[in-house]
């Protein structure tokens, strides 16, 4: 038992097995083969390690986002001239990714709380019982009183007083000329598992440069300074259309650096993208445009008041998205092993190909496969002759004849 084990241990230290190999000779079956391979080879190369760069580590960015609006603009209402700055367009205040710059209001100056009617054609009524107090809708501006206003035939509300109209719209926008503020951008990201920190103020773009460039696609697209009206533009939309209504855009930033190359070439590119809809399907839009309401509140003669204005606006968001790739050894050779694999697929191909599809299948069966069959040991012969019935030998003599199991005798002297 012990020779056995030690014997079987030998064998599985000390031996190697590799598989049989047969070399067929047909024409359509090699062409097929190599034509395999070679997709294969052409996948591995050209997909896998040039285009999705599969011997190379990635890591994703960690970003910050700094912006700044500069620009003034000015407005002409009933009469009233206007100057608008930085602070009183932009929503909410300034250096946040996402934010809102104004491009038309409706202002309702004046407001108290207390009870006035509702817009006419809202809440319609002929009476008092048409007005349930307490009650509040939805679409309505306050509490209703009870009360039906005979001058309006609106119901009576408690709110702020007077109630804001917000039904015609001011077209063109009132601030047009936002087309012409200035955006400027700050971005800096990190790629924690190679230890590069880069900022979109790459080398080259200097205090000198920034005092002067703004963003072309074409000429300077590595300045950080962006016009609202080319913002607007390259996101496809017009802006005197968005401008009345409001609208969003987003602002992407994108790093994708090689860093097998000099780290200097890993600058961002800035894409444009309108998140507003599509204006030519305006029209049948449920809810178009970008909109909310800001108040400022004031005291006068000891009452509280407020000026309320609905915002229409153009809400920017920028969003930061990086992927920094760089050689390393582990992807690399998993790469290769996973190709390695998949030429296997050719060698499976021309089997079904040999063994079920071609005339001489059953030929190549026999040459790949070896049958063996497991054949029993031939029983032992036995006799009912007893001991008695044999011949005797008497000491001494020698026989005549050699003595089998079977009675008869077998003469050694006939074989010579």
């Amino acid at each position: 038992m012990k020779s056995n084990i030690t014997a079987a241990l030998a064998n599985f230290l000390f031996e190697y097995e590799t598989p049989r190999q047969v070399v067929v000779k047909n024409k359509r079956v090699g062409i097929v083969c190599r034509v395999i391979q070679l997709g294969v080879l052409a996948y591995i190369i050209g997909w896998v390690f040039i285009y999705e760069k599969g011997y190379q580590a990635t890591d994703t960015a960690i970003g910050s986002v700094f912006t700044k609006m500069k620009g003034v603009g000015y407005t002409t209402v009933n009469g009233s001239e206007r100057v608008w700055d930085v602070g009183d367009y932009v929503f909410p205040e300034q250096g946040a990714s996402s934010f809102v710059v104004m491009t038309n209001y409706i202002m309702t100056m004046g407001q108290t709380q207390g009870k006035c009617p509702e817009l006419p054609g809202k809440f319609s009524c002929t009476s008092d019982k048409d007005c349930e107090e307490g009650e509040h809708k939805r679409t309505g501006h306050g509490r209703m009183t009870g009360k039906c206003v005979n001058t309006t035939k609106t119901c009576e509300v408690f709110t702020w007083c007077p109630i804001e109209d917000d039904r015609p719209i001011p077209n063109p926008a009132l601030l047009m000329s936002a087309e012409n503020y200035t955006l400027f951008i700050k971005n800096s990201i990190t790629f924690p598992q190679f230890n590069v920190v880069r900022s979109n103020l790459v080398e080259g773009v200097d205090k000198n440069y920034i005092s002067q460039c703004l963003y072309n696609k074409d000429s300077d697209p590595l300045c950080p300074i962006f016009r609202l009206g080319d913002i607007v533009k390259l996101s496809g939309f017009d802006f005197s259309q968005i401008a009345t209504e409001g609208g969003a855009i987003g602002i992407l930033i994108e790093w994708t650096c090689n860093l097998d190359l000099d780290v200097k070439r890993c600058r961002p590119q800035y894409n444009f993208h309108g998140l507003y809809g599509n204006v030519n399907e305006a029209e049948t839009q449920a809810s178009v445009g970008y909109n909310f309401r800001h108040a400022k509140y004031y005291v006068e003669n000891n009452t509280e008041k407020r000026t309320l204005m609905k915002v229409f606006g153009i809400r920017i968001d920028i969003l930061v998205r990086g992927l920094a790739r760089k050689f390393d050894i582990i992807p690399t050779l998993t790469t290769i092993g996973s190709g390695v694999g998949i030429f296997g697929v050719a060698t499976v191909v021309c089997d079904l190909v040999l063994l079920y599809v071609l005339p001489k299948r059953d030929f190549y069966k026999n040459m790949k496969f070896k049958y063996t069959v497991l054949q029993e040991e031939e029983p032992v012969l036995q006799t009912n002759k007893t001991e008695k019935e044999l011949p005797k030998v008497s000491e001494g003599v020698t026989p005549d004849c050699e003595i089998t199991l079977e009675t008869g005798c077998f003469n050694p002297a006939a074989v010579h």
